[in-house]
């Protein structure tokens, strides 16, 4: 797979937008009504749902949960020759105000969790993130402050980067969680989710798959990229026809559960009958 490894620790956004929109990604795009349907289920009944978002990078899942703006319109603002101009001091007071005009008025708590911390610090400068942290829980337990700040934590959502997760990264905020804590993973169709799901499964989550839909993630930098996803797929006993052939990356949605929570709010009812359209 192409490497974009370059535009996820910079001191903003606006590589992440540039580099990106050339390929058209657009996980948080479908992420956005997803996550919107599901932290409206959590908060039933209770006081209050906060929202953990690993390999948050700059905050973007809680841009679009949090505000009334668009995926679309966050990559016009970022490549747009104003905000280009800027420098990132500038681009920061900006972005506070922007974000701050158009916040819901039910949004929630957002945790970010991310090892880039140039990502994190920007993402909190403008208050997309209640808290973030720049931490690596793959090589490193997690601080005593992350713990803190994670126990009012009922949905975790991951919307890239659960390649590089292992039950590991989620462990310590199952372990004796105050409440019920569900788990919803964009996950690319060319590497598997069981293991996670495994490990979830050892505190009392079901693991459902969202099918038969696909989530278009971005097209395809080369040939060979192509190449190496449609045998992904089809080794991991999936079919690449009208998604990976047609030359998109396609994500699954998994969403883990207490198993009573999978009867009492079935999953059909939970989520949208497919992705939102691209435009």
């Amino acid at each position: 797979m192409t490497s974009f490894d370059e535009i996820y620790d910079r001191p903003d956004p606006r590589g992440f937008f540039r580099a990106l929109g050339a390929w058209g990604y657009q996980t948080p795009h479908h992420a956005q009504d997803v996550f919107r349907r599901l932290v409206a289920t959590r908060a039933e009944g209770a006081a209050g749902v906060a929202v953990l978002d690993m390999c948050c990078s700059y905050g973007i899942n809680a841009a679009l949960l949090n505000h009334d703006v668009t995926l679309a319109e966050l990559y016009d603002r970022y490549r747009s020759a104003p905000i280009v101009a800027m420098d990132t001091a500038e681009l920061i007071e900006a972005d506070r105000e922007w974000y701050a005009a158009r916040r819901r008025a039910d949004a929630v708590s957002v945790i970010g969790l991310d090892a880039a911390a140039n990502a994190i610090a920007y993402a909190r400068a403008v208050g997309l993130l209640d808290a973030g942290f720049a931490e690596n829980l793959e090589v490193a337990p997690p601080s005593p402050e992350l713990l803190a700040a994670t126990r009012p934590v009922g949905l975790i959502t991951v919307t890239g980067g659960a390649s590089f997760l292992s039950p590991r990264s989620f462990r310590p905020f199952l372990t004796d969680a105050p409440a019920p804590v569900w788990v919803a993973a964009f996950v690319l169709r060319t590497g598997s989710y069981r293991a996670i799901a495994d490990g979830l499964t050892a505190h009392g989550l079901v693991t459902e798959k969202f099918g038969p839909h696909t989530f278009p993630q971005r097209r395809f930098t080369s040939e060979r990229e192509q190449r190496y996803a449609v045998d992904a797929v089809i080794a991991a006993a999936e079919d690449p026809e009208g998604r990976e052939s047609a030359g998109w990356f396609h994500a699954a949605l998994h969403l883990s559960r207490p198993e009573d929570h999978t009867t009492t709010f079935p999953l059909a009812t939970l989520l949208p009958d497919g992705p939102r359209e691209w435009i």
